[in-house]
């Protein structure tokens, strides 16, 4: 603690604070954060229960193991929390089975679990080397360390400046750890190395630069080299780094050791032992140094005094003894280690993979072994590494083709296209021919980065074909899940077509496989294709299929998730997208966690949570846009521009539409072009221009059916019914409304049923068939999970009632119309049924939003009408269809609060001058 007053006042204010807090002391190699880190626990332990960690370089791509490290000796606590918590921590730790835990879902868990010890006792977290914590604990580290205000927690980490880390961006507060002053470096230098002639203690000084490390290590081998030796010949070359120049210095000493002491310390040293701090790890987790007292003696180790075991003195120590150690050395230690850690899969792989030079089955097993087990729990970055690795440990080239196949294919769903596509070239220059890697790489690349929908369907099916044609015994066939993963690519690809030619073949070739199509694969085909005509039934399958699927990839849960969207019973199954999405967006398969984010957003813009629903599809609009995912980038904006027609914010609906409908029209994306047509609609329904609305429904499907592998043709049911009838279209609307009945759709999702029941409805001609379909309607037990849809048919129940059976009667389902769309933020929709409810007789509540001012063409158009000009001549005068007149007399009407046209002149007369928008 020489020279640092400033520090110990920071670090004391920091423990002294009554409040939870964060801090991250920030320094190069040698600058005394271990010292500081130290002196920190020192000063906390009468008032606070202390744990410690240390990140380890070795285990920088082992997810969780940085966290297994803080939470271990608080294991006791885990079986007091709630069942959710706990099972976050029985997923991450291996002692349960499930869908690991978003990092926010943990996040929480941890803070829950700190909280819960903290009620006890203050708890201070101290972490050293956090340069080295893993991807997901420091995640989760800094999700709690931007937390604990108001809490009796803190965690204080220590990092190296040099070295890039996930906490740059983690906003934790940080605190510079600088190097000593000249009169501090001389005060250290004079205390821990009296006597030192004045050359010798200029050089060190000079050599050491305030570092404190520097000044603690270079004397003693200062005074090993000859008298008058330049620092050139004592450190052996100049301008490197300080750190460098003191490894040379603990190299001396290591090189003095016997051959069984450099063995120990290189297996420590490979398998993370800590340096200077507890690791804070059950006995056995990591190597024990055993007969190393000669390494202490000359200052390389120090006793842990928690536990008791051997430590290196200094990270620059441990990475001195691998650099020293030759490569067959390093080897050896590595396989030892396997074999000590043979029961962990993941650690285990680490060594193996080092350890193994030529090809051998065994070691590629233990490698997709561990692989498959990082990318359940979120480290697909790692299971590319190591699928890698084993692909060249593979004995034949089948198997590296398939492994190298798999690590293209997660790599892919990493967002990592080049590293993908890199793969399939070295499959491809080892002399394999075209595998199903290569394939299904491309085609990624091709839809994801420029929405080519026809060349990778066209690809994508040739590729099935052969396989088809070569069948089981033939040479094109491949093992595992290769022909899953291109049938499930095809229904991608076919899914953002949305062509009903390119669907057929599809169901031609997928029909011709028989068994060979996965049950899961069946589901996607029937709800991702045509939910009217084969969706049936559907939903009950996919329910099957999510509680008997076992340790689910990330991208199975997405395409189950997609199903679900189809057939309207996504809100079961968010949970499990939520848990997930975080971990894959930041660690995992980015591209799955794209879909899984437009998943989350469509959601919760179902179920009414629309200020939520611009929040995800800002954040994912800003992820696409990083990767260069275009289609899914479009995609995104398509959803914000539905988005923001619900709100009644046409001119960025119509923007985003645009923009959409320019770049998927050229291409084919029928999926999106689709959703163009559907902002159209939306926007212009809440603009009251139902000619308008009219016309973009029926671009998406004609009055009376609903045309195949359309997949917003049963979406927009209500909207084409609706435009229909309010611009004097009755017939097309009862015909499309039985054709939903004729069709099914009730029985399809609760959602369509909703809708159908409505639509019938609201074209009945006979008032108590009417009424009865109503209640069929509103009483839906999953009405209220499509609170938009529910609130429309309250209020075209409620217009209905109000001219049928008059104001009192209309006045309910009114106000829960305009309660509905006031609460979502449907602007023009609860102005719309404000006016409704002004013009039943009924005082609006001040939650309800105020009378609109007419715009300037509404205006036009009443005082036209008000003169006694027929719909035919005010459209004739102002260039509108007469339909378009009619729809804006419709809006106006409940705006003035009149029924007819004879009270027109009057409503008028009555507004102020400036009553124009």
């Amino acid at each position: 603690m020489v020279g640092r007053d400033s520090e110990q006042e920071v670090l004391s204010a920091f423990v002294a604070a009554t409040e939870g807090q964060a801090l991250v002391l920030r320094g190069e190699a040698g600058m005394g954060k271990s010292a500081l880190l130290d002196h920190t626990a020192g000063l906390a332990a009468q008032q606070h229960r202390v744990i410690r960690a240390a990140g380890v370089e070795a285990e920088s791509q082992l997810p969780f193991s940085g966290l297994h490290q803080f939470l271990y000796p608080l294991f006791s606590f885990v079986d007091r929390l709630d069942d959710a918590h706990r099972k976050a921590f029985d997923v991450v730790f291996g002692r349960g089975g499930g869908t690991p835990p978003s990092v926010m879902t943990l996040g929480i868990a941890v803070l829950d679990l700190l909280s819960l010890v903290a009620s006890r006792q203050p708890v201070l977290l101290v972490l050293d080397d956090g340069q080295w914590l893993d991807a997901s604990s420091t995640e989760v580290c800094g999700f709690v360390g931007r937390r604990l205000t108001g809490s009796s927690m803190k965690l204080v980490v220590g990092l190296r400046s040099d070295v890039r880390s996930g906490f740059d961006s983690a906003a934790l507060p940080e605190f510079a750890v600088t190097a000593l002053s000249e009169k501090a470096s001389e005060q250290l230098l004079d205390l821990r190395h009296p006597g030192l002639a004045p050359r010798m203690r200029r050089l060190v000084l000079d050599e050491a630069r305030g570092n404190p490390l520097a000044l603690l290590e270079l004397p003693p081998h200062v005074r090993a080299g000859r008298a008058g030796r330049t620092p050139q010949e004592l450190f052996g070359y100049t301008g490197v780094p300080l750190p460098l120049r003191l490894q040379h210095v603990y190299g001396t000493r290591i090189a003095s050791l016997g051959d069984a002491v450099r063995t120990e310390l290189l297996r420590g040293a490979l398998d993370g032992v800590g340096a200077g701090t507890a690791a804070g790890l059950p006995q056995g987790s990591r190597y024990r140094m055993r007969d190393v007292d000669e390494a202490a003696a000359c200052g390389l180790l120090d006793d842990d005094p928690l536990s008791g075991d051997f430590v290196f003195r200094h990270p620059l120590v441990r990475s001195t003894v691998v650099q020293m150690a030759t490569p067959n050395e390093r080897r050896a230690a590595h396989a030892a280690l396997a074999r000590v850690h043979h029961a962990d899969v993941e650690r285990r792989a680490t060594h193996v993979a080092a350890a193994t030079v030529d090809p051998d089955a065994r070691a590629a097993a233990a490698l997709e072994e561990a692989a498959e087990s990082a990318t359940r729990r979120g480290g697909a970055v790692t299971a590319v590494t190591w699928l890698t690795r084993a692909a060249e440990l593979s004995e034949t080239q089948e198997e590296r083709s398939r492994l190298l196949g798999d690590a293209a294919f997660v790599a892919g769903h990493a967002g990592l296209l080049d590293q993908a596509q890199k793969l399939v070239r070295t499959g491809a220059a080892s002399g394999a021919a075209e595998s199903t890697a290569s394939v299904v790489t491309s085609a990624y690349v091709a839809l994801y980065e420029d929405g080519d929908v026809r060349s990778s369907h066209r690809q994508v099916l040739a590729a099935i074909e052969s396989l088809r044609e070569s069948g089981p015994g033939g040479g094109a066939h491949e093992p595992g899940e290769a022909p899953a993963r291109l049938v499930n690519l095809l229904l991608a690809i076919s899914q953002y077509a949305g062509d009903e030619v390119l669907w057929r073949r599809t169901h031609e070739l997928l029909g011709s496989l028989g068994d060979l199509v996965p049950a899961e694969s069946r589901i996607y085909e029937d709800t991702w294709s045509d939910v009217v005509r084969r969706g049936g039934g559907a939903a009950e399958r996919l329910e099957r299929a999510f509680t008997g699927l076992r340790d689910l990839e990330p991208w199975d849960i997405t395409r189950l998730s997609v199903s679900a969207y189809h057939v309207d019973t996504l809100s079961r199954f968010r949970p499990q997208l939520q848990r997930t999405v975080d971990r894959e967006v930041e660690t995992g398969a980015v591209a799955t966690g794209m879909t899984m984010l437009h998943l989350i957003m469509l959601d919760q813009i179902a179920v009414g949570d629309w200020d939520e629903a611009r929040r995800t599809g800002q954040r994912c609009l800003d992820l696409t846009t990083s990767h260069g995912h275009a289609l899914f980038t479009h995609q995104t904006r398509a959803y914000l521009g539905l988005l923001a027609a619900l709100r009644g914010e046409v001119e960025q609906a119509r923007r985003l539409q645009a923009a959409v409908d320019a770049w998927a029209r050229p291409r084919g994306v029928g999926f999106l072009t689709q959703i163009a047509d559907a902002i159209g609609t939306t926007a212009a329904l809440g603009e009251g221009d139902y000619e308008a609305a009219y016309l973009h429904a029926i671009g998406i499907t004609p009055p009376g059916t609903f045309a195949p592998y359309v997949h917003q043709a049963s979406r927009t049911l209500l909207d084409l019914v609706e435009a229909a009838l309010h611009t004097g279209r009755s017939a097309q609307a009862r015909r499309h409304a039985l054709a939903a009945e004729e069709a099914g759709l009730a029985n399809v999702s609760p959602r369509l049923a909703l809708l159908t029941y409505g639509t019938l409805a609201m074209t009945a001609t006979d008032t108590t068939q009417a009424e009865s379909l109503y209640e069929r309607a509103t009483t839906h037990p999953d009405a209220d999970r499509f609170p938009f849809e529910l609130a429309r048919i309250h209020l075209a129940h409620g217009i209905r009632l109000r001219h049928a059976q008059g104001s009192t009667a209309a006045r309910p389902s009114l106000t829960a119309a305009a309660e509905t769309f006031e609460r979502l933020g449907a602007t023009a929709w609860a102005e719309r049924a404000t006016a409704e409810l002004r013009a039943s007789g009924r005082a609006v509540h001040a939650s309800v939003s105020p009378l609109p001012t007419l715009t300037w063409q509404e205006r036009r158009i009443a005082d036209l009408a008000a003169g006694g000009l027929t719909n035919k001549e005010i459209g004739a005068r102002m260039h509108l269809s007469p339909r378009t007149v009619s729809s804006h007399l419709y809006r106006v009407f409940p705006k003035l609060g009149i029924t007819s046209r004879a009270a027109l002149r009057d409503a008028l007369s009555r507004l102020p001058g400036d009553q124009v928008g």
